[in-house]
């Protein structure tokens, strides 16, 4: 545990076990602790689990101006090149994926598998953004459908006590910045999440680790987003786990653990 200082950032890292490295990426919003469970089975497993903190995120101090994936990648490979990394198995969710599936794009031969929970390649890959100029008409079908299930389950959920916001609750616990500069990181991430990232498909042909798309039935990225990523990407597996949002590592964790950690055991 400690910081590391990935050029003009002090980056908090976490590394344990030994074997293999595995590099771990957290989601947006969110910090270590959000794939804590996840990353001690796979430390169990015998890797050696490297993991560290986006600026904003967790206990790393966030930055001026908006945020990008590609600086976050280029952060991402210094943070590779400070351990000395060449070659290692990638788990990364939501922003985390995105970047895991960049990273397997541009340098292919540094990431041997590659699993990629809930990634967009763009805007359109939402469920909820079906006014987006290059979403499929069967988005809002698909939009629709959730909106009656949601409808249906309104009455059971109004008179339910409503969830902690867990990752909320870590940010102000944990952040260097304070709790109150939360809502000033969520509003750059919403602004990412609208223009970023701009991924083309055929782009992915460029990949060669094995690869497991991870996605949720009730995903907010749709799932027939999830199998054109799938089907993008040579021989790629694709999961959908059942009776899950977005946040699939919280709603099925045991599932979604021996997802994991089988397709890793078959690289």
């Amino acid at each position: 545990m400690g910081y590391l200082r990935i050029g003009d950032d002090d980056l908090y890292e976490e590394v344990a076990g030994s074997g293999d490295p595995l590099l771990l990426l957290h989601g947006g919003f969110c910090s270590l602790e959000h794939l804590r469970a996840q990353g001690e089975a796979l430390v169990a497993d015998g890797y050696r689990v490297h993991a560290y903190e986006r600026p904003g995120h967790g206990r790393t101090a966030d930055v001026e101006g908006r945020y990008s994936y590609d600086v976050a990648l280029a952060s991402l490979i210094g943070y590779l090149d400070a351990h000395g990394l060449e070659r290692m198995d990638v788990v990364g969710f939501s922003d985390g994926a995105i970047l895991g599936l960049l990273l397997a794009r541009e340098q292919p031969d540094r990431v041997r598998s590659l699993v990629a929970m809930s990634a967009n390649l763009d805007y359109s890959g939402f469920s909820f953004a079906v006014d987006a100029p290059d979403a499929p008409a069967g988005a809002r079908v698909l939009t629709e459908l959730r909106a009656a299930d949601a409808a249906d389950a309104a009455d059971t959920a109004a008179s339910a006590a409503p969830k902690p916001d867990l990752e909320r609750m870590h940010y102000d616990r944990l952040s260097p910045d304070g709790p109150a500069h939360g809502d000033a990181v969520m509003a750059k991430l919403v602004e990412l999440w609208t223009e970023q990232p701009r991924i083309d498909t055929a782009s992915l042909a460029a990949i060669t680790a094995r690869t497991l798309i991870l996605s949720a039935d009730r995903d907010s990225v749709r799932v027939d987003h999830s199998l054109l990523i799938a089907a993008s990407i040579p021989d790629a597996q694709l999961a959908i786990v059942p009776g899950s949002s977005h946040d699939l590592v919280a709603d099925r964790p045991a599932l979604v653990e021996t997802l994991i950690r089988e397709f890793l055991a078959g690289s």
